[in-house]
């Protein structure tokens, strides 16, 4: 997979988000790309990332929008490879403005995805989301948009060989958002830690898993797929008991005095999660470490050879959901928290929130 990034000029979206600032620090620590351009909104935090990357020599850094297609077009002007992971991504906010959600999310991507042609680029990855599959809400609805039109470009841009392709995984833990950092705040107040429901599942991997995954699938693709990682399966129930366990001694609290409350699932929240839905099966093949999504309407693109080494079956049956697959047991959680550093709180360098807002 090396040959596809290393010696490259790599550009990032999102460099300031917790799969942007983890993709610019394994592309110059592990895969030893010639340049690496990143771009963010956040002007605060793209200052302390260009401050830590600076003894690099090979980074560049802007302040800048991918709704700005003219700034777009200058950043990628001899770009080998895109990692597109910037996006809107909090349901309810992009409820409440959808149109938001629509310039970011798939106007966004579009612009991203004509100055790719144009310049034009080798690779193109752009990271999706589970939220992607059966959309129950606008976040959603955005992303699967955003997934078509990276296929798409397969159909209208890619005579010259370049290759454009998405990759959809489930929730990293401990990112912005997540419910790591919410249990830790919680705990750490006395609790109660809130649970929405306690049979709800959900796939998780570590942020530095996903992150070298999206890497991966930048050398698996052929061009037009979706590629879906596979990942563990945990309750919610066990994850919320699990932190109690671990962190209320060290916050000055015995287990028993933090409280679990029910507070019901949110608008439109599934109680398993989606990564692949039945119709995807028909038309998937399972790898190693993924299923490959090959496009529905193959008769608009041009003839590809979708071969790829690791192949374990051609047939996929069962749609991939959280649901359907084997809950890792409270050990098996336990040690993956552990082993990932995901108890230690303020790996994001940031305060977390402990309140959790439903309408």
């Amino acid at each position: 997979m090396d040959r596809h990034i290393k010696g490259k000029r790599v550009f990032v979206t999102g460099a300031c988000g917790t799969i942007g600032r983890e993709l610019i620090r394994q592309l110059l620590e592990d895969y030893q790309v010639g340049e690496l351009v990143g771009i963010d909104n956040n002007e605060s935090e793209l200052f302390f990332l260009e401050q830590r990357f600076a003894g690099s020599g090979n980074t560049r850094f802007y302040l800048a929008d991918i709704r700005d297609s003219d700034k777009v077009h200058r950043c990628l002007k001899g770009i080998d490879v895109v990692f597109h992971s910037a996006a809107f991504k909090h349901v309810l906010l992009c409820e409440r403005s959808p149109f938001e959600a629509v310039q970011t999310n798939i106007i966004g991507v579009n612009n991203l995805i004509t100055a790719a042609a144009e310049n034009p680029v080798e690779r193109f990855i752009f990271t999706s989301s589970d939220k992607a599959v059966n959309p129950t809400n606008v976040m959603g609805t955005s992303k699967l948009m955003g997934e078509r039109i990276v296929t798409a470009a397969n159909a209208n841009y890619s005579k010259g060989g370049n290759i454009y392709a998405s990759t959809r995984f489930g929730n990293v833990m401990g990112s912005r958002g997540s419910v790591v950092p919410v249990f830790r705040e919680q705990i750490k107040r006395g609790g109660p830690v809130t649970l929405t429901d306690p049979e709800m599942t959900r796939f998780i991997m570590s942020i530095p898993q996903a992150v070298q995954l999206v890497i991966d699938s930048a050398g698996y693709a052929r061009g037009g797929e979706v590629f879906i990682t596979k990942m563990p399966v945990i309750r919610i129930k066990d994850l919320a008991e699990i932190m109690i366990e671990e962190l209320a001694p060290s916050f000055g609290y015995k287990e028993g005095d933090i409280s679990i409350e029910i507070i019901g699932t949110k608008p439109g929240e599934k109680m398993y999660e989606e990564l692949m839905n039945t119709e995807e099966t028909r038309r998937a093949i399972e790898l190693k470490d993924y299923f490959a999504v090959i496009p529905a309407f193959r008769s608009i693109y041009q003839e590809i050879d979708y071969s790829y080494p690791d192949i374990v079956s051609q047939t996929v049956t069962n749609p991939y959901n959280s649901a359907n697959e084997r809950q890792m047991t409270k050990d098996e959680l336990k040690t993956f928290l552990v082993s990932n550093q995901l108890l230690e709180g303020g790996h994001l360098g940031r305060e977390n929130p402990a309140e959790r807002y439903f309408p």
